[in-house]
């Protein structure tokens, strides 16, 4: 066991960035991750505020050095706002206790409008919005909710608070297909980096994934008719591979967990709101860290877990959309591992 050295899985893959949901609760029902009626966890089942920031010390202690707060909705959650500020302190700490370089989220943008002020006063740079449309209607039919003008807003306040934004856009065929490019080039226009994501076969819903499948080789094959593509070195520490559009001035990243693997360079591990930690996303290889937390030396015991979770690591996921009426790859939904 060890509280301090770097965390190396079986594949000598060095482990530096942690996605940590707060919650597995969201205002949204987008069709694509999760059915209307979302039976979300009972509330004692999660982590408290505190537990999370220990936990996050945790790892950053053992080299963590990029923290993204994920969900569900990060900022449905009351009072994370106080998580937010007390993780920025390690943002450049150099006091022997490990630092963060980045501390970022993912967010649905309807509740940016509130918290953008406060993200960037507490050490927060960068954000992901996801965003799958900018048609009003396909907005509420694809999320179940009529949100699109609050998301507006919040981009509008994030952009004013000095955030920068990229863009989360999943290719749905049949959907949003013909949209794509229209999105790209609004948020290039708005200063934003702009991500496409192929659909990922996780948790049950009410629509066949197979029917929504878009392939990214394909989308990008039809942009690269339209614009000019160059392939840019630009990386975030995350999946995605980026291209410069030459007539947009912006940048685009490709994120394809199908049609091109991207494994075999991972530097990451999820955390979900109850404490579990998920080796890969793909996989059922999990941790559980709220008993460690809980334990009568959870220094020793968080430790104890985090080197078993580089031990289980697996090599890659093994993610598939390839005939209709198939299972997920995997029964739980994104909103409960973190998005």
């Amino acid at each position: 066991m060890s509280t301090s050295q770097p965390l190396v899985d079986q594949f000598q893959r060095r482990i530096t960035y942690l996605r940590l949901s707060v919650t597995d609760r969201c205002d949204l029902r987008c069709s694509y991750c999760m059915p209307e009626r979302m039976a979300f966890l009972p509330r004692k089942d999660v982590l408290t505020l505190d537990e999370m920031h220990d936990l996050a010390l945790g790892f950053i202690a053992r080299g963590i050095t990029k923290l993204r707060l994920t969900g569900g909705e990060p900022l449905v959650r009351r009072d994370m706002i106080d998580l937010v500020r007390a993780l920025g302190r390690r943002i450049g700490a150099n006091d022997g206790r490990g630092h963060l370089d980045e501390l970022t989220l993912t967010t649905n943008g309807t509740r940016l409008a509130e918290f953008a002020d406060d993200l960037r006063a507490a050490g927060v740079r960068r954000i992901n919005v996801s965003l799958d449309t900018l048609d009003r209607e396909a907005f509420a039919r694809l999320t179940r909710r009529d949100s699109l003008p609050q998301v507006l807003e919040g981009l509008a306040a994030a952009k004013a608070a000095g955030l920068q934004v990229k863009l989360n856009t999943v290719a749905l065929k049949g959907v949003n297909e013909q949209e794509i490019a229209d999105i790209i080039a609004w948020a290039h226009g708005q200063g934003f980096d702009a991500t496409l994501i192929e659909v990922m076969p996780l948790g049950e819903v009410e629509e066949d994934r197979f029917d929504h499948y878009l392939p990214l080789v394909a989308v990008q094959e039809d942009l690269a008719r339209r614009w000019t593509l160059t392939p840019s070195g630009h990386r975030t520490g995350g999946p995605a591979r980026y291209w410069q559009v030459e007539e947009t001035g912006g940048r685009l990243g490709l994120i394809t967990p199908l049609t091109n693997n991207f494994c075999e360079g991972c530097n990451r591990i999820r955390v979900t709101a109850t404490g579990q930690l998920y080796a890969c996303l793909g996989g059922n290889e999990q941790v559980d860290l709220r008993a460690a937390l809980r334990s009568e030396d959870p220094q020793a015991a968080l430790g104890q877990a985090l080197d078993t979770a580089m031990r289980i690591k697996p090599a890659r996921h093994n993610f598939a959309i390839d005939a209709r009426g198939a299972a997920p790859a995997l029964a739980r939904h994104m909103s409960m591992t973190g998005g």
